[in-house]
């Protein structure tokens, strides 16, 4: 007897339907698995067998053979045993044949019988109502993840041995209850009133975060940076409900999902590969600009990170999405992260200006060169940061975060306003940036600063976003010529300190 099933694989962040069709007829007792199978679902075979009999079903001693199509379309994780089960249950007369018609089924099993909970259920079920299916059946642990997709019945299910508790009304299991998403700010996180004495610093993490611009801080050890970029999320604002929906997607698929879904916050270590960074593998994998999707990417210690790890983030950075190219097909991930890095003025951290900085000049000019003028062009602000005082390190706290993200988030509805909802003006578009209203002064002082200092176009259009940036944050309705004058200083070497 033939029966079919429903269920879904993971391809990179996207998720592809996957038919399992099962058929046992005579011959000798073996159980065969085809289309393009990882080593997991291979494995599916033995603890389908074992969760069948440990769960009170007749396993057939007949030839089964089951099949995941598209056969052209690699195969991974455990998520499959549920749907191979079920059907294996309808085709050995287990169950009736028509009580899982339209029903996607996800779920690990245990030997006992028990549905344990995989990666990516939110996605599968917004997989499962793209399909047309009624609903998705997935482990209990599961349902408060997959139940935030909408649109589509979400039930969950316990052990294997719920099948047969199947109604005329619907497939075994409760109804499952979505979890609740954390859209405000990390308000229980680092507090900006702990950076002391850096007032260029502050409002450079300001603007970034009102705008999502891009910041390089460079420093000597010890002045702020690390501390300073950890604080940046506590000011952000806080993610709209489609936001928060893509990064619980993300979360859930790489198993980083929180249960209090907030801006994420991710910073590789320096020897993080290309791959790690950006995503790859076979199939391709999330890398750590995904997932920092919304959020924030602190590259810290920036020069030791090696030159063709740095140059593959000039992409993401312009488009907001990684796209990866294998012979077996093309993949595109979103990566709309604001990037935030740190690095020392020299080798030794001193600075050539220090009496005690025994550096060369070779070395400093190497040290300073392993960030391309290519990716640099594309960061926004650049901000040189000292070595804060005894008084200011021990004066009193500024500004909390509180504070300031009130500040951010009144101008980030001006920019929602003109651009559009979740959008920035980091995130324009030459179109867009070439419509913001300029003074005739700052139009002046651009253009000045176009021939003097040769900004190339992108140079043009990150000061426009930034003047406009900094006239969102004091409420002017035109980029002033003093917008266009604080955009060029954060955008030069020579910036706040």
């Amino acid at each position: 007897m033939l029966a079919k099933t429903v269920s879904f694989t993971v391809d990179g962040t996207a998720v592809r339907p996957v038919e399992v069709e099962v058929d046992v007829c005579r011959g000798l007792p073996s159980f065969g698995l085809v289309g393009l199978p990882d080593t997991a679902v291979r494995e599916a075979r033995e603890r389908v067998r074992s969760a069948m009999e440990n769960s009170g079903f007749d396993f057939p001693l007949r030839r089964i053979t089951a099949s995941l199509a598209p056969a052209d379309l690699r195969k991974n994780g455990p998520g499959f045993d549920l749907a191979l089960a079920g059907a294996l249950s309808i085709a050995a007369g287990e169950v009736p044949p028509d009580r899982l018609e339209g029903w996607g089924l996800v779920g690990e099993l245990a030997l006992d019988g028990s549905v344990r909970p995989v990666r990516g259920a939110l996605a599968m079920a917004e997989g499962a109502r793209e399909a047309g299916l009624r609903g998705i059946l997935v482990a209990t642990a599961n349902g408060p993840e997959a139940a935030l997709a909408e649109g589509i019945l979400v039930r969950t299910i316990d052990g294997l041995s719920e099948l047969r508790a199947t109604t005329e009304e619907g497939p075994p299991g409760k109804a499952a209850v979505p979890m609740e998403l954390g859209i405000h700010p990390d308000r229980e996180g680092p507090d900006l009133a702990d950076l002391r004495g850096q007032p260029g610093l502050r409002r450079a993490l300001e603007v970034s975060a009102a705008g999502a611009h891009g910041l390089l801080m460079i420093g000597p050890p010890g002045a702020g940076k690390s501390l300073a970029a950890r604080r940046l999320p506590s000011i952000l604002p806080g993610l709209a409900r489609e936001e928060a929906l893509e990064v619980a997607r993300i979360g859930g698929i790489c198993g980083t999902l929180a249960p209090d879904v907030t801006r994420p916050f991710r910073a590789p270590h320096h020897t993080v590969t290309r791959a790690g960074l950006i995503g790859g593998g076979l199939p391709p994998r999330p890398g750590e600009i995904t997932l920092a999707h919304r959020g924030v990417l602190f590259l810290d210690e920036l020069p030791e990170f090696r030159r063709e790890v740095l140059e593959a983030l000039r992409e993401p950075l312009e488009a907001g999405r990684v796209e990866i190219s294998r012979a077996n097909g093309h993949y595109s991930m979103p990566a709309r992260f604001v990037l935030v890095a740190a690095a020392n003025p020299c080798p030794c951290g001193r600075g050539d200006s220090d009496p005690g900085c025994n550096c060369s000049r070779a070395a400093i000019d190497r040290y300073s060169h392993a960030l391309s003028g290519a990716l640099a062009d594309r960061i926004d602000m650049t901000v040189s940061v000292a070595q804060p005082g005894f008084e200011s390190m021990r004066g009193p706290a500024g500004e909390g975060s509180g504070e300031v993200r009130e500040r951010v988030e009144s101008a980030r509805r001006r920019m929602e306003g003109r651009l559009g909802p979740g959008r920035a003006n980091g995130d324009a578009t030459r179109e867009e940036t070439s419509g913001f209203s300029v003074t005739k002064g700052a139009l002046s002082l651009l253009g000045e600063a176009t021939r003097t200092r040769r900004l190339s176009g992108r140079g043009h259009d990150r000061v426009l976003r930034l003047g406009r940036t900094l006239a969102d944050l004091g409420g002017r309705k035109s980029i002033a010529e003093e917008d266009v004058a604080v955009a060029l200083q954060l955008r030069s070497r020579e910036g706040a300190g």
